[in-house]
């Protein structure tokens, strides 16, 4: 196992262990499983496991693990505040406290605000005293590290990366969702002020794990010998800027290739042949896609708001994987977002297309996105989700 440095010198495994997806028997968390898996992991020099509040029943898990087998000083937790649970000052310290229990540990090596989307909902959270709670929490000793986890745009998490001295981030980040989300620029803004990146979704889900067959087929003929999720690892690892990827391991065989791999990749070995085959490979992945949209951000600011390149880039996750799994993520990423990012804002002023260098009839495009990623039911459940979410607090 190699390993790279947090923002204070402390080594942390280029593989990390994501703990949302245990498998289950009998309707609940296989506890025997799991425990034969994180142990493996642990053997083989994986130190960071990172769970959540809202993952359901992975904090207990994980803590009774590390407590039967006596190794919590030997590994570090991360973990998260759910701020969208957050309506009282005193709710930080209520989350944190059962978090403690569950976890069988008297603190958190690096503690997360989960799921931010934009500056405002850090905001919010500094309304409430979360700077104070924190400070004091990290003075204690009871939260190690402090970051964020985030869903949203660039422009967004560059703000965010300004907000605060955080010690740490977490982004989604693979070579499809290169120059989505925070995407390369986002990850690069880190580097540039120290701030270590850990990366989930590294292979998207699963499906830059299973390609296509002409993808494959591109795989295959280009003589690396890489497997699909070597190549997605070995992209990332390659990046200075990458800490640490976060992989759901729930078999020895995955975790045995992701640990081969993470021994050996290294931050400027891959070569431009390979990236050259990433780029064929996304592109392929493509092919079924509704807007040529390459995210390239020329439309943008739009004057009401709307997020041009977000809305294209989940109404075409929905012809290239499940549509409830790309609304889903709409819902999250753009629909969650303090200030309102819907294609259903655009009053056709045309802006947008006089700056587009594919010539794509966006306003056209805007309207079907809409329609697909908003459905009656959607665009209800998504409304009820934002007045809970941004009431005001009294």
């Amino acid at each position: 196992m190699q390993y790279r440095t947090d923002r204070y010198g402390n080594k942390i495994s280029i593989l990390g262990f994501g703990c949302m997806r245990f498998t289950k028997k009998g309707g609940k968390l296989d506890f025997e499983k799991a425990e034969r898996e994180i142990m493996a992991a642990y053997k083989r020099g994986v130190n960071y496991y990172d769970t959540a509040y809202v993952y359901g029943g992975s904090e207990a898990l994980i803590g009774e693990i590390f407590e039967k087998n006596g190794i919590r000083d030997k590994i570090n937790i991360a973990t998260k505040l759910p701020h969208y649970l957050i309506r009282k000052p005193e709710d930080p310290e209520k989350f944190f406290s059962e978090e403690l229990a569950r976890l069988r540990t008297d603190h958190v090596d690096y503690y997360l605000m989960h799921m931010l989307t934009d500056v405002e909902t850090w905001k919010r959270l500094i309304g409430l005293g979360i700077l104070e709670w924190l400070e004091e929490k990290k003075k204690s000793g009871k939260i190690r590290q402090i970051g964020f986890s985030y869903h949203g745009g660039t422009k967004g998490f560059i703000e965010l990366i300004d907000a605060y001295d955080w010690d740490f981030c977490q982004i989604q980040y693979n070579y499809f969702d290169e120059f989505s989300q925070a995407g390369r620029a986002g990850l690069e803004a880190a580097q540039k002020k120290g701030v270590p990146v850990i990366i989930m979704e590294p292979l998207r889900g699963g499906k830059l794990a299973t390609l296509p067959d002409k993808a494959m087929e591109e795989l295959k003929a280009s003589g690396t010998g890489f497997t699909p999720a070597e190549l997605g690892f070995r992209w990332l690892w390659d990046q200075e800027g990458v800490t640490c990827v976060l992989s759901g391991m729930n078999s020895i065989e995955m975790l045995e290739e992701n640990v081969r791999v993470a021994s050996d990749a290294a931050a400027g070995s891959f070569t431009d042949k390979e990236y050259g085959l990433t780029e064929r490979i996304r592109n392929i992945i493509k092919e079924r896609e509704k807007v040529g949209c390459t995210g390239c951000r020329y439309c943008m600011p739009c004057p009401k708001g709307v997020d041009i390149p977000g809305n294209f880039h989940y109404y075409n996750l929905m012809y290239l994987e499940k549509k409830g799994r790309a609304r889903f993520e709409f819902f999250r990423n753009v629909g969650m977002r303090k200030d309102p990012a819907f294609a259903s804002q655009c009053v056709g002023c045309g802006k947008c297309e006089a700056h587009c260098p594919q010539h794509l009839p966006i306003r056209e495009k805007l309207k079907e996105a809409d329609r697909e990623l908003r459905p009656l039911p959607y665009r209800i459940g998504i409304g009820i989700a934002r007045k809970i979410m941004f009431r005001k607090v009294k």
